[in-house]
């Protein structure tokens, strides 16, 4: 069942997503050839905590640590290693809250210095497709005109969707209902009703689509070993519109990058 959020609760849930926001932003700096993702794992725990919130990660369903990173060839659910990040790595980094009682949970996949071009355009796709995704996300609309939209975006372009992980409902749970597929026919799935949160995540890969599990039990690569992109945001149904909860600005103020990507989805500027 959809749970529907009440305007004070999903503003409550906008501090928890502007938090991993926040806490991505931080990583951003923190993220360069040599460092290890344990480090960058010990540090967004201590930022976290550091702002009056717990990590949503640590402890849920086991988890061990308070990030998922995830690298090259690796979807998600990555678990931060003593392994040095090295010169034209990609690494997705999936980070959550929890504050006042409701979570926020989203990512971002970074480029580590210069990456290879066919590399860097996965990426681009990938997040384009998640916008892609959520203008789909509206009153009138089912759950697989957002996945159908991504779907289309990212196989135009000769990539694959992963079929077996999705994006979710988000709010006093983790994982809430509906599951949010980034494939799927238009018309299809349940309705969307006003007040719902979702987090919309699309997974997208270079080659083939087809996925494993390493024996971490945590861990999703590609079975080909070739790149793969995720992007996630926490955006509510508001006056029958998707609101962006979370942000990437507080990311692109580390890296210097501008960006208006998301003004289409905020009825108030954000301000950082």
């Amino acid at each position: 069942m959809i749970i529907p959020k009440t305007p004070e609760e999903i503003e409550l849930m906008r501090q928890s997503a502007l938090l991993v926001s926040k806490t991505l932003g931080m990583l951003a700096t923190e993220l360069k050839p040599g460092v290890t993702t344990l480090e960058l794992d010990r540090k967004a725990e201590e930022f976290i905590r550091d702002h009056g919130a717990v990590p949503g990660f640590k402890g849920l369903y086991g988890c061990p640590s308070s990030i998922l990173t995830s690298v090259n060839e690796q979807i998600v659910h990555g678990l931060p290693t003593d392994k040095p990040i090295v010169e034209g790595d990609i690494v997705s980094i999936d980070c959550g809250t929890v504050m006042n009682g409701f979570y926020g949970d989203h990512a971002y996949t970074f480029e580590v210095g210069e990456v290879a071009p066919e590399v860097k355009k996965l990426l681009q796709i990938t997040k384009e497709s998640l916008y892609v995704g959520i203008r789909e996300f509206r009153i009138g609309n089912r759950v697989e005109d957002v996945g159908s939209a991504i779907q289309r975006y990212c196989e135009a372009e000769g990539y694959t969707v992963v079929r077996e992980l999705v994006g979710h409902g988000l709010g006093r749970k983790m994982h809430e209902d509906p599951e949010m597929p980034n494939y799927g026919k238009p018309g299809r799935g349940k309705k969307f009703i006003e007040g719902q949160v979702v987090a919309i995540e699309p997974m997208i890969n270079l080659g083939t689509r087809n996925i494993k599990q390493l024996n971490d039990g945590w861990t999703i690569v590609t079975r080909d070993g070739k790149p793969s992109a995720h992007f996630e945001h926490d955006v509510a149904m508001v006056n029958g519109k998707p609101e962006l909860l979370s942000t990437f600005q507080y990311i692109y103020q580390a890296l210097g990058i501008v960006s208006n990507e998301e003004d289409e989805f905020r009825a108030k500027p954000l301000v950082l």
